[in-house]
């Protein structure tokens, strides 16, 4: 390609967590490849994800919006990206990637699709499958996730890459080890939202209070997100006898709130990559999660976690309570779990897969 590419980077909105915090980090690598970048967001929502995009220096353009107008959306989207000089365009989450290929191929762009999410709602899943061919590259955020677009969306080898989403920083807080007298501390980060899982870790709990497990020291859990299940969850914990539960809202400093915790649960139903679990293990802490997304690749049984079924309430609550009834156990693992994820995720590779795929964007021709 003669010129720098101007990649257009499309994502669904500006909310914190989830695909959208990365994005710093992920440009950072197209732009040391010599690519200028533009963030377009389809919606602002809460807006978290914004100030560390400004202060990137990303310049993102925020589209006064809602989640359903997808047609006034696509006719945005359509007039900043031409007026911006596109010459790529980079989709993340599903309405932005399937506007992406709407768009694509109109403007005579190519379009790159990362991929993220292990659940694609039906509706969505048959567009992008219809839509697959239109994009010169897919990428997914993690193995599992590639084996997914390959598997439902029919995408061939020779248009798939990955790229893991998470770095994982060493300068990161670590949790110290609990000591005999203090409680234990038991927590999550995530959205107050069923594919969380939330409400089977509540009915594990009681669980074990209805078997008459017995801890040896006070526990507290605390479920640090924002969401509509929030007076659902404290209903049922009040039901199931589970008294101290602590859901403080949003947490603006996650690693902070990791580093003081002694136990890291992610109950979920489904999960894409999980950066809150792997960003748990360089806090130096056990990891107790359902198999799914990437988790059980990430996760070494019996050394740096354990893994259930996910919705396997009896499963989650025998091996939660084996992990209790053994505090003085957890910082070993936690330690493990943290030398596991800074070599397995480390800058360096971050930076290489990313690279990869900027060579094999700027090779496209297109």
């Amino acid at each position: 390609m003669s010129t720098a590419p101007r990649i257009a980077y499309i994502i669904n909105s500006v909310e914190g967590g989830g695909a959208a915090l990365p994005v710093p980090a992920v440009t950072k690598v197209m732009r040391d490849a010599g690519a200028s970048v533009r963030v377009f967001a389809l919606t602002r929502r809460d807006g978290r994800a914004l100030p560390p995009m400004q202060a990137a220096g990303l310049d993102p353009l925020v589209r006064e919006g809602g989640t359903g107008d997808h047609g006034q959306a696509l006719r945005w989207l359509h007039r900043e990206v031409r007026a911006w000089g596109a010459t790529h365009l980079w989709t993340s989450l599903s309405r932005a990637t399937i506007l992406g290929l709407l768009l694509g191929p109109y403007l005579g762009l190519p379009v790159i699709c990362w991929q993220h999410a292990a659940f694609l709602k039906p509706w969505n899943r048959r567009l992008m499958r219809l839509l697959q061919s239109r994009a010169t590259l897919w990428v997914g955020d993690s193995a599992s996730v590639s084996a997914l677009t390959r598997q439902r969306l029919a995408v061939g080898e020779d248009r798939l890459m990955t790229w893991p989403i998470f770095a994982a920083d060493p300068a990161q807080p670590v949790a110290p080890p609990w000591q005999p007298g203090q409680t234990l501390e038991l927590g999550s980060l995530g959205r107050l939202h069923p594919v969380k899982g939330y409400e089977g870790l509540i009915e594990a709990l009681a669980l074990l209070r209805q078997q008459g497990f017995t801890p040896p020291c006070p526990i507290r859990l605390t479920l640090a997100g924002e969401g509509d299940e929030r007076e659902r969850l404290a209903a049922l914990a009040a039901q199931g006898g589970v008294a101290d539960i602590v859901l403080p809202g949003y947490v603006d400093q996650p690693q902070q709130f990791l580093a003081g915790l002694h136990l890291y649960l992610q109950p979920s139903r489904s999960e894409g990559f999980c950066i809150a679990a792997h960003e748990a293990m360089v806090a130096g802490l056990p990891v107790l999660a359902s198999a799914v997304g990437e988790i059980p690749f990430s996760v070494q049984e019996g050394i740096t976690g354990h893994t259930v079924p996910p919705r396997d309430v009896p499963a989650l609550a025998d091996r939660l309570g084996r992990m209790l009834a053994e505090p003085g156990r957890l910082h070993a693992m936690g330690s493990a779990a943290r030398a596991h994820i800074l070599d397995r995720f480390a800058l360096s590779r971050f930076n290489a897969a990313g690279q990869a795929i900027m060579q094999r964007i700027s090779g496209t021709g297109a």
